[in-house]
Parts: structure tokens; sequence; C-alpha cells
């Protein structure tokens, strides 16, 4: 196995072990994940998706690594995005936080996407409660680090490859 395929496959397990956290913290800890929530825990799952391809692009030639190192980062930027506008409405102070709206599953049914998209991505109330803190850091504003970490972790280890050792 190549350093590069290990520096993925790490890449890939810290994704997993950022996943099975958020998953924690919802079913055990009870903590409700809001459609800004869900929307960054879909760009982390892409990019964990993107670092168990690029684990087994070994045999492929160079510009496939470049291409999903890119990509990765590309990801990683849009989850990033989401994470801080998440902190920025958390952010807010309360008489400009939004109000709350419908929920996700009733946004997806009842607009079209782009639209939908739009009034998740405006957030609500439910995205500006802070229920969560670690070190004095919310949980978007950790997951906003390790997208800015990751992006630049994915693009790195696949831009220069090393097929040996």
């Amino acid at each position: 196995m190549s350093k590069t395929q290990i520096r993925n496959l790490v890449g890939f397990l810290i994704v997993c072990s950022l996943m099975g956290y958020a998953l924690y913290s919802e079913h055990v800890l009870g903590l409700v994940a809001c459609p800004l929530c869900i929307f960054q825990r879909l760009a982390m799952i892409g990019l964990g998706i993107i670092f168990i391809l690029a684990f087994f692009a070994q045999l492929t030639p160079l510009i496939v690594s470049r291409l999903l190192g890119l990509l990765g980062f590309i990801i990683a930027g849009i989850g990033l995005s989401i994470a801080a506008r998440h902190v920025y409405i958390q952010n807010l102070p309360p008489e400009l936080v939004p109000t709350c709206g419908p929920g996700l599953d009733y946004l997806m049914d009842a607009f079209p996407l782009l639209e939908a998209l739009t009034l998740i991505m405006t957030g609500s109330g439910e995205c500006a409660e802070v229920s969560w803190r670690f070190l004095g850091v919310s949980m978007p504003g950790w997951v906003l680090v390790w997208f800015g970490f990751l992006g630049f972790y994915v693009l790195t280890v696949n831009w220069k490859r090393s097929e040996l050792g």
C-alpha cells in the first residue's frame, strides 16, 4: 500500500469518525439536525466518497488522482460555505434571527429544487440555536474547521501521489 493510499484511507476514516459523532449526537445525545446540518453532512459524505475513490484510484493515471483531489477540494469548499453560513446565523443578534420555517421534508416536497435549496440556505430559527459547544465553539464551527483542513488535505495528498512505499 502506497503512502498516498494510506493518506486517503486516513482521510476516509476521519470523515467516518466525524459522521459517526454526528449520528451519535443526534440519536444518543438527542441533538436535532437542522436543514443546514443535513446539508453539511451530505457534503461530508461526498468528501468521504472522494477519499475512498482516491484510495482505489492508485492504478489510474495521475490526472485521475488530481481530478479527485480537486473535486474533493470543491466539495469541501461547498461544505465549508454551508458551515460558515450556519455559524453566521448562530451569531446573529436575537432580533435578526430568521423565524423557524417548515421542515426539510416539506420544503423538498412543496418547492422546486432550486427554490427549496435557496430557502434552506437562508436558514431558520432552528439553525440559530446552539445546543452543543466544545472549547467554546459550536458544532457548525468545528465542521467549518474540519472542512477547511480536509479540503486542503484531499487536494495535497492527491495532487502528487507517491507510487511506491
